[in-house]
């Protein structure tokens, strides 16, 4: 006889043998009316007609098992009613005429919601698979799938702006832009160095990797080194970042999550292997390495990085580093980075943590001479000058293969708790289980501050208008211009115009509902590790009652940042009638983001995008390039020479002659100025910045206190007309093989260069009664052909201390007929009224 016992799709079973039994409930018919009716109805009627309707309804089974059916019977009817399955069954009809009313009252219980996420949990990933034999295997269909969360994919990394994402465990968050780049931070602390850059957005942790056959280099994304891949795409999600890209027959997967455990970040990149050859391929990380406020590397970079110390944990590949403390109110601080990968390993790990040797003097992280020039990385660790982690590993890849390289990189408080990390982290299995644990927190955090999917997206594309100055939300430039207050002008109004700041305009009780909605956004982007001031201007007219003041204060004080009102970070609440018109140009001025509930949703607003102004149409050369016979350029007889320079004229000049691919081991600078507290900075590549008054506060153009980039903010370059070839009579930014001769005087600098049939020689000076650099540039064509040269001018401005943090308030105009561009920073406190 039947035997009451589960029973279903016999290849779902841990059991064996299930498909020889053929059980058929009629109240799992009832159950699937819910999903699908006319079959439902179909197949219980069939089921009447075979005898399994009674007096209380349907019976329990019917057994059509063979074995234990009597001879010439084809079934058996197992005539019990079990009250449970009647309930099912009833509840079921329930939800199926009345709209799944059941299943809304079952959520609408606060117990049921408390617990609601654990209805949601992932299928396990580490439990080995058990697959059904054939015959086991019944068709069927899919009947609901989950809702998943908003994802946001973009298939180029070249758009008009950088595109963010934002990942926190409440205190280490991580921004990774759609071209892979991005920053890394523990709470107060910069883990990585990040700039703000619109244009290049080059700043982040990176891996570069390298076909050791081919030498085909490129980058897990499409930052640093700018490869083109056949095809790129970019997945961000609440609880992780996905990157995509094909080169070469090699598909790269790179996952990034920040663990919601530890103060850590795993970045997972998957190698398959789409040739038809075997292939070795060599991952190498790297990022340059901080631990300290984002304020203080960004003042001063090399004095920051002489305060750590690095190390290397053989027994779990992993890099340690450690900021010396400066005085006993100093908390400890270490970083470790840790690789780990599963597949065919060749080789050991190697490791670098000095960034001259990794880069290389005068070459980017687009361009490491440890990878372009297959150099091994050099083991170096100790009291570098300039520390940075990277991490080295070559893989096996047979054609279908696919292999995972996992970089961690993680903020401890003693070294102790660091090497702890560098052995949790060394483990095949960590990065499901992290990702399993992001997910969730993910989902309790939304669920938490009652955002939903689609709002958290909403808010993930607030804050990339906030870290990358976007104009769309903007003033128009006319606006801006209008502009006279500088930053201390917020000050009497409790701003201190340090962090980023979203200004809101209200008038009226209608949009009240989309300050709500920012007051979420502000709370949600400050548990994501980014921290602006949410300014809310209350521009209704002045009245006795002042209902809508009343009505907002009660909506800030009832949101997450209540605590924050009035504090750095915070919610600022103003009248508008108690600014003048000065103070609310100068609010529109200086705000990342300007919101005007009257012109649309927020989600309206957040996707609107300025129409791309018209760029020039695109050179197209008339001819190929040429080579030209350089002439022979005789040594300069020089006093001292140590290879690379000596003194000339009787010590009056220094001279330094950079033959092809030689650099000096640090920058050669030359520091003119006159007596009107106007002066520049030369090296020997050509770069440099200019100031007026003040060499730190008011800097024309960027100094970059890199000595092993030296990345120039001020470049005259030179292009061929009739061939387009663009060349700099400077060593940087484009480098030539032909020589080069720096003099350094006394109030002068000269660059010597001859290529492409030109000799060129650039003069630099500061006259000595005038506020003006002057830089005079000579050609001469070597050639016995007329050439049509063109000379731009490029200078990077800054009006200020920082080009990231004065940027978006200079302000332009140009005098077509004059041929002259004029600046001016009014957002800076001491120099706001001179002009550049």
């Amino acid at each position: 006889n039947y035997q009451y016992g589960p029973f279903g799709v016999p290849g779902l079973g841990l059991k064996r043998g299930l498909s020889e039994d053929l059980v058929i409930a009629p109240y799992a018919t009832m159950l699937a009316a819910m999903v699908a009716p006319r079959r439902a109805l179909d197949n219980l009627r069939r089921l009447a007609r075979e005898g399994a309707l009674g007096q209380y309804g349907f019976y329990e089974a019917i057994d059509y098992t063979s074995e234990r059916l009597p001879q010439d019977q084809k079934r058996a009817i197992i005539r019990t009613f079990m009250a449970h399955h009647e309930g099912m069954s009833l509840v079921a009809l329930d939800n199926l005429l009345n709209g799944d009313v059941m299943q809304q009252r079952f959520h609408a219980e606060p117990v049921v919601q408390a617990t609601e996420l654990l209805l949601q949990e992932r299928i396990p990933r580490n439990v080995a698979a058990a697959h059904p034999r054939a015959e086991e295997v019944l068709s069927g269909r899919v009947v609901r799938t989950l809702t998943g969360l908003v994802t946001r994919l973009y298939d180029s990394p070249d758009l008009p702006t950088p595109r963010t994402q934002l990942l926190s465990n409440g205190t280490y968050s991580v921004m990774v832009t759609s071209a892979g780049a991005g920053y890394s931070r523990c709470a107060a602390l910069a883990v990585t160095r990040w700039r703000e850059d619109v244009t290049r957005d080059h700043w982040g942790s990176f891996c570069y990797l390298r076909d050791v056959r081919s030498g085909a280099v490129w980058s897990a994304g499409y930052q640093p080194t700018g490869h083109s891949p056949r095809s790129y795409e970019v997945s961000f999600s609440e609880d992780k970042v996905d990157l995509w890209r094909t080169d070469a027959g090699i598909v790269t997967h790179t996952e990034i999550i920040v663990s919601p455990e530890d103060n850590a970040e795993v970045r997972r990149i998957s190698l398959t292997n789409k040739s038809t050859r075997v292939r070795e391929i060599e991952l190498t990380s790297y990022a340059e390495i901080v631990i300290a406020p984002q304020a203080a590397d960004a003042a001063h970079p090399a004095f920051s990085n002489l305060f750590i110390e690095t190390e290397f944990i053989a027994a779990e590949n992993a890099l340690v580093a450690r900021r010396r403390q400066r005085s006993s109110k100093d908390e400890p601080v270490y970083a470790v980075h840790v690789i780990f990968a599963e597949g065919e390993r060749v080789g050991a790990v190697q490791y670098e943590t000095d960034r001259s040797r990794f880069l290389g003097r005068g070459h980017t992280p687009a361009d490491p001479v440890a990878v372009m020039e297959e150099r091994p990385l050099s083991n170096t660790v100790g009291a570098v000058l300039d520390p940075v982690f990277s991490l080295r590993q070559r893989v096996r890849l047979p054609p279908g293969e696919t292999a995972r390289v996992s970089f961690t990189t993680a903020v401890a408080r003693s070294r102790e708790e660091a090497l702890m990390l560098a052995d949790k982290y060394h483990d095949p299995s960590i990065f499901e289980r992290e990702a399993r644990l992001a997910w969730t927190q993910s989902q309790v955090e939304m669920r938490h501050h009652n955002v939903a999917p689609e709002e958290a997206h909403l808010f993930q594309r607030l804050a990339g208008r906030v870290l990358y100055a976007d104009p769309s939300l903007r003033p128009r430039p006319h606006v801006l211009a209008m502009n006279t207050r500088s930053q201390s002008s917020l000050w009497p109004y409790g701003i201190s115009g340090d962090l980023p700041i979203v200004l809101v305009r209200i008038n009226r009780s209608e949009d009240l509902n989309t300050v709500r909605q920012l007051l979420r956004g502000h709370e949600y982007l400050r548990l994501k590790g980014l921290s602006i001031d949410l300014v809310i201007l209350n521009d209704h007219p002045p009245s006795y009652a002042q209902e809508l003041q009343e009505e907002l204060l009660s909506l800030v004080r009832a949101s997450g940042s209540a605590a924050l009102q009035d504090k750095p970070g915070g919610v600022y609440l103003r009248r508008s009638e108690h600014l003048p018109e000065a103070d609310k140009i100068l609010l529109h001025a200086v705000a990342r983001v300007v919101i005007v509930p009257e012109r649309g949703e927020l989600s309206e607003q957040l996707v609107r995008r300025m129409p791309e102004d018209a760029l020039p149409p695109v050179f197209t050369p008339r001819a190929p390039s040429r080579t030209y016979p350089e002439p022979t350029v005789a040594t300069p007889d020089l006093m001292f020479f140590n290879g690379l320079g000596g003194f000339s004229h009787g010590g009056r000049e220094y001279v330094t002659i950079l033959r092809d691919a030689q650099w000096t081991p640090a920058p050669w600078a030359n520091v003119i100025a006159n007596e009107h507290d106007f002066g520049f900075q030369v090296t020997e590549t050509g770069a440099g910045y200019t100031w007026s008054v003040n060499s730190r506060e008011n800097r024309l153009t960027p100094w970059s206190n890199d000595a092993v980039s030296d990345p120039p903010g001020e470049i005259i370059y030179l292009r061929d007309e009739e061939t387009g070839t663009v060349w700099t009579p400077t060593p940087l930014p484009i480098r030539e093989a032909e020589q080069y001769i720096v003099r350094h005087g006394q109030g002068y600098t000269v660059f010597e260069h001859t290529s492409h049939g030109i000799a060129q020689e650039l003069l630099l000076f500061v006259p000595v009664d005038a506020p003006v650099k002057i830089s005079i540039l000579r050609l001469r064509n070597n050639t016995n052909r007329r050439r049509r040269l063109s000379v731009t001018n490029y200078n990077e401005l800054v009006l200020g201390v920082q080009r990231g943090a004065s940027a978006p308030y200079v302000i332009t105009e140009i005098d077509e007929e004059g041929g002259t561009i004029f600046a001016r920073n009014p957002y800076n406190n001491e120099f706001a009224h001179r002009v550049a």
